[in-house]
């Protein structure tokens, strides 16, 4: 067999893909998230209904949009609701399987920030906010993560939280009046990271092929633990590359 060349985003998107299972309600998040659920509506899972935060529903959307306000994200949907009827009406009624995140930073509970940063020389860097995340993780069964492994990112203590996972870990989130939420697990350019279910710390369920244990401890920013006989994960199938390439995202827009 020869060798199969792709990128570290491609090798995101499919692991993160494999993740989701047919029939799932997924509230997805623009870029890697949203090419990964349609990776999986194409192989495995084609039954999964895809949920746009702004209220669409199932599209077959040719290109893969810059935004979810972009109307070609809509094209053939199902259904059209709004932001209060995605939230509303789908999210707090405990329908969405899985929401599947971005965000600037998450810490070793799961907590997510995408308000803002502490710049090294003090100054404070304010981004977009959560929009629909911080509802999306409190409400959701599962929540998914891709997020680029450094230690700035994957940190011991958020600049700001916008978006609760397991707040400070063990019965904390359920301590404070909060839906259970089954799994957390954190998609990255290095690994494959879960929940340890009695701490609910951030524990390395997998290592992507080429990646040491000391290339995760060097850039995570808290002591970072594997499981026992941790797995290294699957490369793409030269099937799951061409889906990419040549349907879902054809110009590259996140996969390069």
């Amino acid at each position: 067999m020869g060798t199969i060349n792709y990128s570290t985003n491609e090798l995101m998107a499919v692991t993160a893909s494999r993740l989701l299972k047919d029939g799932q309600n997924i509230v997805v998040g623009l870029g890697l998230p949203q090419v990964a659920t349609l990776l999986a509506q194409n192989t495995h899972a084609p039954n999964i209904n895809i949920i746009y935060e702004i209220g669409v529903i199932n599209p077959e959307a040719v290109d893969p949009g810059v935004g979810i306000a972009d109307p070609r994200l809509w094209h053939r949907s199902e259904y059209f609701t709004s932001f209060i009827g995605t939230l509303g009406e789908i999210l707090q009624k405990r329908l969405v399987d899985v929401g599947f995140l971005g965000g600037l930073q998450i810490d070793r509970h799961g907590n997510i920030n995408s308000t803002l940063v502490r710049m090294g020389d003090g100054k404070i860097r304010h981004f977009t906010g959560s929009g629909g995340a911080s509802d999306i993780a409190t409400f959701s069964k599962n929540v998914y993560v891709i997020i680029k492994h450094e230690r700035r990112k994957i940190v011991d203590t958020l600049d700001y939280l916008t978006t609760v996972g397991y707040l400070r870990g063990r019965e904390t989130r359920r301590e404070c009046g909060l839906p259970i939420c089954e799994s957390i697990k954190v998609i990255t350019n290095l690994c494959v990271l879960g929940i340890n279910p009695e701490s609910k710390s951030l524990r390395v369920e997998s290592i992507h092929p080429g990646i040491s244990e000391k290339d995760i401890i060097n850039n995570t920013g808290f002591e970072v633990k594997m499981i026992p006989g941790t797995k290294v994960t699957e490369q793409p199938t030269e099937e799951e590359l061409q889906l990419l390439r040549e349907r879902i995202d054809p110009a590259g827009m996140y996969i390069k």
